[in-house]
């Protein structure tokens, strides 16, 4: 008998411990992951040596591209670093477009002869 309320309480305090951090704390889902296109276009080359593991970006939603009416740019302090692949931007557009607020940081980057595989990123979403 015990046993079967132990078994009970315990999603029941998890469903309110994350309740409880909902309420009081913001949250911060990784929503996706990708290498970045058009960096051996943009400035993603200039400042590769500047660049680090961990560090900030900004998304930026470009409606009027008229290459991808999906376009999100991937800035880094002030460069353009290169863009969210064509096939991979549809949902980032649509969250930035319905003003969820989304984050970016670079999540790896590795010495590759194809500019499209050597910054992977990760984007959040972010919940308060």
């Amino acid at each position: 008998m015990a046993a079967s309320r132990v078994c009970l309480l315990t999603p029941l305090l998890l469903i309110a411990a994350l309740l409880f951090v909902s309420a009081h704390a913001a949250t911060r889902v990784r929503v996706q992951t990708v290498t970045l296109a058009g960096v051996g276009y943009h400035q993603g080359g200039d400042v590769w040596p500047l660049l680090h593991e961990g560090d900030a970006l900004t998304l930026v939603r470009e409606a009027d591209n008229k290459h991808d009416p999906l376009a999100v740019r991937v800035d880094w302090q002030g460069h353009v670093l290169g863009y969210v692949p064509r096939d991979q931007s549809g949902p980032i557009a649509a969250a930035l477009d319905r003003g969820t607020s989304l984050s970016a940081r670079i999540s790896k980057l590795r010495e590759h002869p194809n500019p499209r595989e050597r910054i992977l990123i990760e984007v959040f979403a972010e919940f308060r």
